[in-house]
């Protein structure tokens, strides 16, 4: 298991119940690049009404369910960043970049028939969240965020609804009874 406050790519930030900031209540974010510059992830859990089809057509088949454009996060709200997973970790396809494991990022001017069989999900976010250097770390450091290792299948939940909870859920010890905190536990 790895601590809770290691920050790196490919981990999920879960937003603490202290997080107040209307971008980022009850949000789980993927983190996709963390280096000494800052960190740059993306909102898993916040469906927009766009379908991809709508935006994006020759991808509208490749998708996950839901097939429609995920809110990445309050920075380039007009850039797309497409989150795949690969069907086999050896045989990426043009335009892959890996961020761990099976999963990693997608470059969207790829030719859809050039990944055709080769990716298992694909999910398209625009925007994306960002961080100054340090700055995430002293989000974590003050409580906001929870940092918790990912599955594969994190990022292409079909019930994003209930994606904060599940997240917190399978945690070890204390962490999982979060899952279950009333929005505000001074009222129980």
């Amino acid at each position: 298991m790895t601590e809770q406050t290691d920050v790196r790519a490919g981990r999920l930030l879960v937003a603490t119940p202290e997080l107040r900031d209307p971008n980022f209540v009850d949000t789980v974010v993927l983190l996709i690049e963390v280096n000494d510059d800052g960190a740059l992830g993306v909102v898993l859990n916040r469906p927009s009404p766009v379908p991809v089809a709508e935006v994006l057509h020759p991808w509208a088949g490749s998708v996950a369910d839901p097939d429609v454009l995920f809110q990445g996060g309050p920075v380039s709200k007009d850039a797309a960043i497409a989150v795949a997973l690969l069907v086999d970790a050896d045989d990426p396809p043009l335009g892959f970049r890996p961020v761990v494991g099976r999963l990693g990022l997608l470059d969207l001017d790829t030719p859809v028939e050039l990944v055709d069989g080769t990716l298992s999900r694909l999910r398209i976010f625009a925007g994306y969240a960002g961080w100054g250097a340090a700055q995430l770390q002293g989000e974590v450091d003050e409580g906001s965020w929870y940092v918790v290792d990912s599955e594969p299948y994190d990022s292409f939940l079909d019930e994003v609804g209930s994606m904060w909870a599940a997240v917190l859920r399978r945690q070890p010890g204390e962490l999982a009874f979060h899952a279950t905190r009333p929005p505000d536990p001074g009222l129980n």
